[in-house]
């Protein structure tokens, strides 16, 4: 009998919705029962919300005060413990949660990880990329071992919401937690653009952009298509916006439906990140840059004129 434990990313009362895309991702195993497992000090909110989604079995809500912040050192133990003896499997989106939070928890199971499941070819048998995106392979799990994975949530969509809402139970989790770790602060990104992470269009801008102050080119253009706002690593090392915008291997992995790329050479690092995406528009004054070889649409030209026309156009 096999059975899957999702954990839940949220924060600040709202389930993220690459949560959405692991259960997606669970459904093809064809498990018994796919349970996702709320760790927080109130968790009602985001329980009812993850109950909402269709494959859900059940809904495991654990409530401690210690759970108010997302520390991996202090989430961890109570993953293992959920998860031990109960569990063929363990998923977790692979987002910056995900990486920070299931190598611990395989550790503390005393198993190996397999990162960004792109496919499932089995029980114990999954797809996923190696080589920054340029090759994927195939790799097995041991029959005998829970499986623990994060799942590559550009590859999956986001599974919807059930008519019937699966029951929630409370979940009282006995776990010993570290005291070594604590939470000093969060600081987040604000504005009202949508998150890169979910949006249906992304405008990113590279170190061809030139400068900080030039970068208002990108934030005018992604305004005026209701889109979010990424960059390049090198972008990012050149200081003209932070790295939360990084998109690519080291950044964040996204799937929109429209991705334009102004001033972006085509680093590996940053193809691998954008590979999902539906169209790819490029634009650089290089004719011979990476990017244009993925690109769906590709302007060779000088971005300072061409950005502006487009906005005006839009």
């Amino acid at each position: 009998m096999s059975k899957i434990l999702i954990v839940a990313e949220h924060l600040n009362g709202r389930l993220n919705a690459a949560t959405a895309r692991c259960v997606t991702c669970a459904r093809e195993l064809k498990a018994d029962a796919i349970d996702v497992l709320v760790l927080s000090d109130a968790p009602d909110d985001v329980a009812a919300q993850a109950a909402k989604l269709d494959g859900v079995s059940k809904v495991l809500a654990s409530t401690r005060a210690e759970n108010s912040h997302p520390l991996a050192a202090v989430l961890a133990p109570q993953i293992a413990a959920a998860a031990k003896n109960c569990y063929t499997h363990l998923l977790l989106p692979s987002t910056t949660f995900g990486k920070d939070v299931a190598p611990r928890a395989a550790a503390l199971l005393g198993v190996g990880q397999v990162s960004d499941i792109m496919a499932v070819n089995g029980a114990h048998a999954f797809r996923r990329p190696i080589y920054a995106g340029n090759a994927i392979v195939d790799v097995e799990v041991p029959n005998e071992a829970i499986v623990v994975g994060t799942v590559r949530t550009a590859s999956w969509p986001a599974a919807g919401e059930s008519g019937n809402a699966a029951p929630i139970e409370a979940s009282d989790i006995d776990a010993a937690l570290p005291t070594h770790t604590r939470f000093v602060e969060l600081r987040q990104a604000s504005g009202d653009r949508p998150d890169l992470q979910s949006a249906p269009r992304v405008v990113s801008g590279g170190r061809g952009v030139g400068s900080k102050e030039n970068f208002a080119i990108i934030y005018k253009l992604a305004d005026k298509l209701h889109a979010a706002v990424g960059a390049s690593r090198a972008a990012v090392d050149a200081g003209y916006v932070p790295n939360d915008l990084q998109v690519g291997q080291t950044g964040k992995i996204i799937a929109p439906e429209l991705y334009m790329a102004i001033g972006i050479s085509g680093a590996i690092q940053h193809l691998t990140g954008i590979k999902d995406a539906g169209t790819i528009v490029a634009i650089n004054k290089d004719p011979d840059a990476p990017i244009f070889e993925i690109a769906d649409y590709g302007l060779v030209g000088d971005l300072f004129k061409i950005v502006p026309e487009l906005e005006s156009a839009v």
